[in-house]
């Protein structure tokens, strides 16, 4: 968040190969923060892309109350999320942060009608001086504010990265200035029993992906999104090269889902709920849902995908196998990495994204998985058809994917593959084929 932070959205964090290497070496390295909150990624609401300041009380239990509705509390959107604007510009005289005695006249009325509703509430502060609307910040007041949280019931807190006190006041690096609130919310629990879910909004500075595990549950690793196939590029762009962050209990955060808003086609909002969900990226609805269309809401409701998302046995991101057009390792905002795969509880997913703003057919060797067995042919599940289409064997290609499209697959162990075929070896063993005698075949 805000505004004139977007310019971040065109800085990429690393642009050479060597600088990659480093990272993903390291991407893993920090210990993960197992509090017994935030396992998997957090599904829910969050009012900031379709209302920003623009909200109230009456707007959040509204908006909670369409989430029951429409089913989508149902597949697993628990929690409902504040923004920025919720407070008054000032501190009371013992500096307690107040909210807005209009809009919001009693946090514990908003977090109980929320609770009651079967909903985790969410609330925002950020790290400097004031917000980034210009409210107050909780610089210097974290553990006053984090106790004032927990005391209106909230469960979550989002916080910024606005309004940065000078170097001479806060004698700290970004590490420093989160581990303060940090710090706070685990003394929190440890006086209140109440354990927040974490998550971090500085934009993707300081290489977060290498130490925001060992603090918070999520981390966004760039500026804010908007409602453009641009934008979305950009950032499955960004994120290609740093999966290996994201595991249990804390995973990078690409922002809020823009489904439903602007211009998106129903194809970009398929490849962007797919790309974050498949990324085990929180998933946060940031719409109008008085006005969302039906086919917007069934994107958000695909329990297949759903399923890749909040996977109980594997915590891991999918990643690029094949960048595509480019050669492998190329950073490029516009055609980002095409090939991607990981492993799921029930098989091996697989994303095919074309960038082209033209139909175009995706092909791959199977075994350019890393997840897939040699030797060994599969059954294929598409899950935004949801439907089973027979068996691959060796190769697949998805014809016709549309432009800005994606096709989502399963794929699933059905046996041996049939004797006899040739070459003996397939994908990039082919290049080393040797038989027990010592014959190649190659």
């Amino acid at each position: 968040m805000k505004s004139y932070h977007s310019f971040l959205m065109m800085s990429p964090p690393f642009k050479t190969l060597g600088t990659v290497v480093g990272i993903l070496s390291a991407a893993s390295s920090a210990r993960a923060l197992q509090n017994g909150v935030g396992k998997l990624p957090v599904m829910g609401y969050n009012a900031w892309n379709a209302f920003a300041c623009n909200v109230n009380e009456t707007l959040i239990i509204e908006t909670a109350q369409y989430m029951k509705d429409y089913g989508l509390l149902d597949v697993g959107y628990n929690h409902v999320n504040l923004d920025d604007c919720w407070a008054s510009k000032n501190r009371s005289s013992t500096g307690e942060v107040l909210s807005d005695p209009t809009r919001f006249p009693s946090m514990n009325n908003l977090t109980d009608q929320l609770h009651a509703m079967g909903f985790y509430a969410g609330i925002y502060s950020d790290s400097g001086w004031f917000t980034c609307a210009g409210y107050p910040g909780s610089f210097m007041h974290e553990e006053q504010d984090a106790l004032t949280f927990q005391s209106w019931g909230f469960d979550f807190l989002k916080y910024d990265n606005c309004a940065i006190p000078f170097d001479d006041v806060i004698r700290e690096g970004i590490v420093g200035k989160y581990q303060r609130m940090a710090d706070a919310l685990a003394m929190v629990a440890e006086q209140t029993g109440t354990t927040f879910t974490f998550s971090l909004c500085e934009w993707g500075w300081s290489q977060v992906w290498l130490w925001g595990a060992s603090m918070a549950h999520s981390w966004r690793i760039n500026g804010d999104i908007g409602p453009s196939w641009s934008s979305l590029a950009t950032i499955i762009n960004a994120a290609s090269f740093i999966t290996q962050a994201t595991n249990f209990y804390g995973r990078n955060d690409p922002d809020m889902l823009e489904i439903g808003n602007g211009d998106l086609s129903f194809d970009e909002a398929k490849t962007h709920f797919t790309a974050w969900a498949l990324m085990k990226a929180p998933l946060l609805i940031g719409t109008n849902l008085a006005t969302i269309s039906s086919e917007m809401l069934g994107i958000l409701k695909n329990t297949e995908i759903i399923a890749i998302n909040q996977d109980p046995v594997y915590g891991t991101s999918i990643s690029p196998f094949r960048w595509g057009i480019n050669p492998d390792w190329t950073y490029n905002s516009s055609f980002p990495a095409q090939f991607w795969s990981g492993p799921s509880e029930n098989g091996t997913v697989f994303m095919l994204i074309n960038p082209l703003d033209e139909p175009a057919d995706l092909s791959f060797n199977l075994s350019e998985s890393p997840w897939i067995r040699a030797g060994r042919e599969y059954a294929v599940r598409d899950l935004w058809t949801h439907t089973t289409n027979g068996t691959a064997v060796r190769t697949y290609t998805a014809t016709g994917v549309a432009p800005h499209g994606v096709v989502t697959l399963l794929l699933q162990d059905a046996g041996n593959e049939p004797a006899g075929l040739w070459p003996p070896c397939a994908g990039e063993a082919a290049s080393q084929c040797t038989a027990e005698n010592g014959t190649r075949y190659y």
